[in-house]
């Protein structure tokens, strides 16, 4: 119990922080004096992901979680002062309605509120169809644009979810924004902190703008030039009235990807990883993704290649202001991660690229 509530206090930090695609300079300055200790050397590529680096000779292992999240950016300010934006990441319109932000000032954080035409304006026959996104704006409770810009907003300010870290009725359900993807990089995070003895050189990667583009992917693994590529992301958990529980359901292990947008895993690979969750008798979960895509889908592709996975931490509700995971997602996932690490001397990785 010790042990989970340090790693809560870790989870409501680092789920807490502003950080979105280009911003992620908060989130980075925390990983970095949590890891510092715990590896060789800390590197950065020009895009600012992070690499903590645990030296040792032997294949070079790569794992990573990107620590953007999704958000907006503001635009523009109209002469009564709301504050129109461009999405950062992909945001369902629905999920955006009658929803606080937090905008990032020079002056400090200024709130405001997702604003709309009223229901009760819009024609009957139109009432039932979902509101575009560029019709929405945000409210901040002043009069023009020169209220405003005393507040201190103005373009190019980034925008965040206004959400509140919170354990659930089941204290292992937790709530916050971000989850995707502070929850991967709390795992790489914890497996630098936690691993010891290994037969390889490990790259702990956190990356930038992943959900624009999977852009800190590319540059960090040119910079690492993996044989193994790792990336640990959300995944999803359908769980819900509605949905399908089988295989994706919160509380029953990681996912160990089929497939998503970006990837096709290396097959030895995924085979490597489900036969050491088998022997250490950590369970699993085989999923897939159709509508994304994770770090792995530009990790594999540096310089000669890598074999390379995506690894789900199973999240309900992602890409909103509100997200659910399990705890015991998150730590068996680390004790997978760290497993697989532990087993990927030479011999071993030369055969998973060899089949």
């Amino acid at each position: 119990m010790v042990l989970m509530n340090k790693q809560l206090e870790i989870l409501k930090k680092l789920s807490s922080l502003p950080g979105v695609p280009g911003n992620e300079k908060l989130v980075s300055q925390y990983i970095v004096s949590e890891i510092k200790d715990h590896v060789d050397q800390i590197e950065y590529d020009n895009l600012g992901s992070v690499i903590g680096v645990k030296k040792q000779n032997g294949p070079k292992v790569m794992i990573a979680g990107h620590m953007d999240e999704i958000g907006l950016l503001v635009t523009q300010i109209t002469k009564e002062g709301f504050v129109k934006f461009q999405t950062l990441g992909g945001w369902f319109s629905q999920v955006m309605l009658a929803q606080i932000w937090e905008i990032h000032t020079k002056k400090g954080v200024v709130h405001a509120v997702t604003g709309v035409k009223p229901p009760h304006i819009i024609p009957k026959d139109k009432r039932n169809v979902a509101i575009e996104i560029e019709t929405m704006y945000l409210d901040l409770g002043v009069s023009s644009k020169e209220e405003a810009e005393k507040l201190g907003v103005e373009p190019g300010n980034m925008v965040t979810p206004h959400a509140e870290f919170m354990v659930l009725g089941n204290e292992k359900y937790l709530l916050n924004k971000a989850w995707d993807n502070r929850i991967g990089s709390a795992v790489v995070m914890e497996v630098l902190k936690r691993l010891d003895q290994h037969p390889n050189a490990l790259y702990g990667t956190f990356t930038v703008q992943e959900e624009v583009g999977l852009r800190g992917a590319k540059t960090s693994s040119y910079v690492v030039e993996p044989e193994i590529a790792l990336a640990i992301d959300t995944g999803l958990a359908n769980d819900v009235p509605g949905g399908e529980a089988s295989e994706q359901s919160l509380g029953k292990g990681p996912q160990i990807l089929l497939y998503d947008g970006g990837l096709v895993p290396h097959q030895a690979l995924r085979r490597f990883v489900i036969e050491v969750a088998k022997e250490e008798k950590i369970p699993y979960q085989e999923a897939f993704i159709v509508g994304g895509r994770t770090d792995a889908g530009h990790m594999h592709l540096a310089h000669r290649g890598a074999a390379a996975l995506s690894i789900g931490v199973p999240t309900r509700y992602m890409h909103s202001h509100t997200s659910i995971i399990h705890y015991d997602d998150y730590e068996n996932t680390v004790k997978l991660v760290l497993a697989v690490i532990k087993k990927l001397d030479r011999q071993t990785v030369d055969q998973i690229l060899a089949q």
